[in-house]
């Protein structure tokens, strides 16, 4: 059975702005499942359907077999959400914003109390549960609420930009975490402007832009289709000239890094050894940018330009 599918889905709004031109969309249970696009793509317009916050001009979703318009209470029972901003009062102890939100589920009183204290714990929240949220720092406000999220065992959590602001260790902890849910059986479909989460994480990927899905495929075979990778080369000697090597673009960087851009049909081995046939010893070589966002570009480039991607 399909977590999440979406036929023809459609939202136009009153001042005539197009958000969602009729998208249709499948994510298996159990997927990681990432959801990008550039921003007004219509992400946040997807999401808030979804989750009941939005309502669509047309179209069809169902969550778990449950249509979203007919069985609305239990397909919303089935969704966990996560959303950009921290939406949570922020004069409540974080015990009592977990307990406040299984009660919205109708979850009993005892079950409630075991659910609060296992999700704080799994996200390290525990000896935080009687501090008043307001005074925590900006990256356990984010776990608050993914634990709040959590509360009421959805089997699809819906993670909306959910490190945005964090900083790194932060944010790898909660790499961690969301692999750690999705491996006990937790679909989740994730947004991200941190396209490396998306690569690192997500096994499908869909990329929504204009309204429009322009590719829905496996991460496996997205990153395949990349024709150059960018790589950063840290040499032992500073070049007075940067070396032109038929098929490599090569900048400088400084005095003793390298650009260099890498065909699929040239690959590593030649350009190592045209560098070491210059005198040019590589200490260390690291990529530009994630792959997934060099992709990511060109597609929504060669959709804007009208080619196909």
């Amino acid at each position: 059975m399909n977590a999440l599918s979406i036929r023809n889905l459609r939202k136009t709004y009153s001042n005539g702005l197009v958000a969602l031109k009729g998208i249709d969309l499948d994510v298996e249970a159990g997927d990681f499942f990432a959801l990008l696009g550039p921003n007004g793509a219509g992400k946040s317009t997807a999401i808030g359907i979804i989750s009941s916050l939005v309502c669509p001009s047309g179209g069809s979703v169902s969550v778990f077999g449950y249509d979203l318009l007919r069985q609305r209470s239990l397909a919303k029972n089935c969704i966990g959400l996560v959303p950009q901003e921290v939406n949570f009062n922020q004069f409540e102890t974080v015990k009592n914003i977990l307990l406040n939100q299984a009660g919205y589920y109708g979850m009993p009183r005892k079950l409630a109390l075991h659910r609060t204290e296992q999700c704080l714990k799994d996200l390290s929240l525990w000896d935080k549960r009687d501090t008043v949220s307001r005074r925590l720092s900006g990256g356990m406000k984010r776990r608050v609420m993914i634990a709040r999220a959590l509360v009421h065992a959805p089997r699809l959590l819906i993670l909306d930009e959910p490190t945005a602001g964090v900083d790194i260790e932060i944010r790898y902890s909660m790499w961690n975490m969301m692999q750690k849910v999705n491996e006990q059986g937790t679909t989740i479909i994730l947004t991200t402007h941190y396209l490396e989460e998306a690569e690192s994480l997500c096994r499908n990927i869909a990329i929504i832009d204009q309204g429009r899905i322009v590719e829905h495929s496996d991460m496996a075979s997205l990153l395949a289709r990349l024709q150059v990778d960018h790589f950063v080369l840290d040499i032992a000697e500073p070049l007075l000239n940067v070396p032109v090597i038929e098929g490599f673009r090569i900048e400088r960087l400084a005095d003793k890094i390298l650009a260099v851009s890498v065909p699929k049909e040239q690959g590593l081995n030649r350009l190592f050894a045209e560098l070491t046939g210059r005198n040019i010893r590589i200490l260390s070589l690291k990529n530009k940018s994630n792959r997934l966002e060099q992709l990511f570009m060109d597609l929504v480039a060669a959709k804007n330009s009208g080619l196909s991607a």
